[in-house]
């Protein structure tokens, strides 16, 4: 930083006025007018207020050596800028994981070497309809994806216009694909029967067991942790879940639960048995492990205390289903399939919206909604026979 108190200099303003600056060497006076104002065309500032401002994050930048002239800095070259000063130390570990997956595997590749000054809405909406299109070596990506990746690089162009690398952003003109709401596929009562009786003494029956009856995340049953499971009170806490890092190179690593909403569930006694049978199975694992064993605290583990992989639960899952006659079934319809069993017994949908973790309860009934809608149908069905029965047609 400039160690004079009190340095004055002169900008020159894209409409010909000059401002003082305090704070400000010559020398950086005339490294600004060469940076920024020497293209009269390209109106960098419109008034005093506006220059000052500029002129003084680009005094911060040079001293600490890190300023770019924004009409040479590229695309990649912002996007790592902002994913290192700007995402980094503002967000949760996933949440910057899924920002920096996103900017490596589409954003950066495919917009990277383009200036950033260059980038124009049309080239960023090509880029989303390529995404959109399937091909002979790969399958299209689906909208949301598509919107989710948007929504990262509207977020870094954004934090660009703050600091004047641009005067609009490219993004806001772009149009979005449309959503198309997946219909979702829980398994019904008979399948439920069947998946239990398939499940029996498998390795991670209790996994599928818990998913299956409290609609918990993959990511947040794998992540539980003991010190969440209160065996006196019949309670579970859901805190935290076990991610993975899709980065090359990555491993896997605790967060806080999707849209930091903590939430305490009560499973049928059934499912707490199960857990109690589960820390009966790990017990005599920590014994046959002795000092080879990792204390994780995890509920879940394999032979030696480590956290169990996503893959390898998910895969058995896919086994057991397909042998079963359901080969398209998701692991993630275990939850749906609770959601659906729970509205069916009489759960009323905050109640549900609660267990699962939803960021609010109108997006519960989105989901779930048909749900509620058929259950209506049958209740007028039971109501027409009732009429029936009583006036003895």
């Amino acid at each position: 930083m400039l160690k004079a108190a009190a340095v004055f200099a002169s900008a020159k303003m894209a409409h010909g006025k000059h401002v003082t600056l305090q704070g400000v060497t010559p020398a950086q006076a005339n490294k600004f007018r060469s940076l920024y104002m020497a293209k009269r065309k390209k109106k960098y500032a419109k008034t005093q207020k506006e220059v000052r401002q500029k002129l003084a994050q680009a005094t911060v930048a040079i001293d600490e050596g890190i300023y770019t002239e924004p009409s040479r800095l590229t695309v990649g070259a912002w996007i790592d800028i902002w994913l290192q000063e700007y995402v980094e130390p503002a967000v949760k570990p996933s949440t910057r994981h899924s920002y920096t997956r996103i900017c490596e595997y589409y954003i950066k590749p495919k917009l990277g070497a383009i200036k950033l000054t260059a980038l124009s809405t049309h080239t960023i909406q090509k880029f989303y309809n390529d995404l959109l299109k399937e091909t002979d070596t790969k399958a299209g990506l689906s909208a949301k994806t598509v919107k989710g990746i948007h929504g990262v690089l509207h977020k870094a162009l954004s934090q660009a216009i703050k600091l004047g690398y641009l005067r609009t952003n490219p993004t806001e003109s772009c149009t979005l694909p449309r959503l198309v709401k997946k219909e979702i596929k829980p398994l019904d009562e008979g399948q439920i029967a069947d998946f239990i009786k398939a499940i029996q003494n498998h390795e991670y029956e209790i996994i599928y067991t818990l998913t299956l009856f409290t609609g918990m995340r993959q990511s947040e049953v794998l992540g539980l942790r003991w010190e969440c499971v209160d065996f006196e009170s019949g309670v579970l806490t859901v805190n935290a879940q076990l991610l993975r890092d899709y980065n090359k190179g990555g491993g896997y690593f605790m967060s806080t639960v999707k849209n930091d909403k903590m939430r305490t569930i009560s499973p049928a006694p059934y499912v707490m048995s199960m857990l109690q049978q589960q820390k009966q199975k790990q017990s005599e694992m920590r014994r046959h492990a002795s000092d080879a064993w990792t204390d994780t605290n995890l509920v879940f583990t394999n032979e030696l205390g480590q956290h169990l992989k996503h893959v390898t639960v998910y895969k058995n899952y896919k086994r057991i289903v397909t042998a079963m006659g359901l080969s398209t079934a998701r692991f993630h319809d275990l939850r749906h399939s609770y959601a659906v069993a729970a509205i069916r017994s009489g759960d009323d949908i905050k109640t549900v919206q609660e267990n699962l973790g939803h960021h609010t309860a109108a997006f519960t009934l989105d989901v779930y909604g048909h749900v509620t809608e058929q259950m209506k149908r049958e209740s007028a069905n039971r109501m027409e026979l009732f009429i029936k029965g009583v006036k003895g047609m």
